[in-house]
């Protein structure tokens, strides 16, 4: 007769959070308003009102997007192998785009993604940004930076994302090429961000190679669906603390700061602040952004890697159109939801909790709080407003 043997032993699992996870905690302290300057510093040279970056996804940037973003005080990152890549005048592409079902999606993005990135419309593309007077980003994944990046700034970029859904120092492979970072960091002309990444280990190594931001996320985009498909990722808010972990311990070393940016999973105003309060020193946003007027998708939105001509990581979302980019960033807000009047709810928010900077919002008492989002809203949650 067999025996059934019982497992019993806990598997030792570290605890990681997520928004949802976590609260704020007021301290001693709080401050004016106009006291209150979220401002972001990629370098010296490129300062910026405010701490956002705009997603490089083509529902969330075109050069006419980039160029209004900049001038509400934030970075726009253009997608090079995006749409502007591979198409001379892509208006009628996003068009098909939207008007396609979700059954039909998903094949026609990876129809639209297969015509070749041409670097012509790659120059014409970050041309026309400047041209409009914006200071732009641009990403372009491992395999194709060189290239494609090496022509952005020729063209006037000003600052480059080498992107993809992982990025590492170190990249092993049986072609024998593999994107040499630290020399690329150190031969190009603007600075470099690099991601995406989660971990402490992989981050440290990133800022050895000589980057000036690095990303964190791996699958918390609106968009994404890598964590369903691969089974990869941490929760922002712990990727984002092991990360500025990493930047503190690399800075005390070196004396060299560089950036941590959360990008994605941020759903309101509330998940920003607590990103920056994480460590993070600016956010990235796509969904939040791609509900824009001046966003070219149309009211849709859609990851990076949404088109993979094997194995998609993303999927197409409707998240419709609910008003000016000037409203979405700096309102006056007509919701209550925390997505309009992102900057003016960081403000208030530092505000309270005493932070004159973002550094000082670095400071700020985090706590475990499972309930933060169900305590005495019974009204809320059952839907009696």
């Amino acid at each position: 007769m067999l025996e059934t043997v019982i497992r019993t032993e806990a598997i030792d699992l570290p605890f990681t959070y997520g928004f949802d996870d976590v609260a704020l905690v007021p301290g001693m302290e709080t401050v004016d308003l106009d006291m209150c300057d979220p401002s972001w510093e990629l370098t010296p040279r490129l300062r910026f009102d405010t701490p956002l970056l705009a997603a490089a996804m083509d529902g969330v940037v075109d050069p006419t997007f980039a160029a209004e973003f900049h001038r509400q005080g934030g970075l726009a990152v253009l997608n090079l192998e995006g749409l502007h890549g591979r198409y001379t005048d892509p208006a009628l592409i996003y068009c098909r785009i939207a008007d396609a079902t979700p059954d039909e999606a998903p094949a026609l993005l990876q129809e639209l993604y297969a015509h070749p990135i041409d670097e012509n419309f790659v120059r014409a593309a970050v041309h026309k940004a400047k041209a409009l007077g914006a200071r732009l980003a641009v990403s372009a994944t491992p395999a194709n930076a060189e290239w494609l990046l090496t022509a952005a700034v020729e063209e006037g970029a000003d600052a480059v994302i080498v992107q993809s859904t992982v990025t590492s120092a170190h990249h092993r492979s049986r072609s024998g090429w593999s994107l040499d970072l630290a020399a690329f960091c150190g031969c190009c002309a603007v600075p470099v961000i690099v991601g995406n990444t989660v971990s402490h280990e992989a981050s440290l190594a990133l800022m050895e190679a000589g980057a000036a931001g690095i990303l964190v996320g791996v699958g918390p985009g609106a968009e994404c669906t890598s964590r369903e498909v691969l089974g990869i990722g941490m929760p922002q808010i712990s990727a984002t603390r092991e990360v500025s972990d990493a930047r503190d311990e690399y800075l005390r070393s070196t004396g060299r700061y560089v950036s941590v940016i959360c990008d994605g999973g941020m759903r309101t105003s509330g998940d920003m602040v607590k990103a920056l309060a994480a460590g993070a020193d600016a956010i990235m946003l796509g969904a939040p952004l791609a509900k824009a007027e001046e966003a070219p998708g149309l009211g849709f939105n859609w990851g990076m890697a949404s088109f993979h001509g094997t194995l998609p990581r993303g999927t197409r979302i409707k998240i419709g159109t609910t008003g000016p980019l000037q409203q979405i960033l700096h309102g006056p807000s007509n919701v209550n939801s925390g997505t309009q009047n992102l900057v003016g709810a960081i403000r208030t928010a530092m505000s309270v909790l005493g932070a004159t900077s973002i550094r000082e919002l670095h400071k700020v008492r985090m706590v475990h709080a499972p309930a933060i989002k169900t305590e005495g809203k019974t009204y809320q949650l059952n839907g009696n407003l």
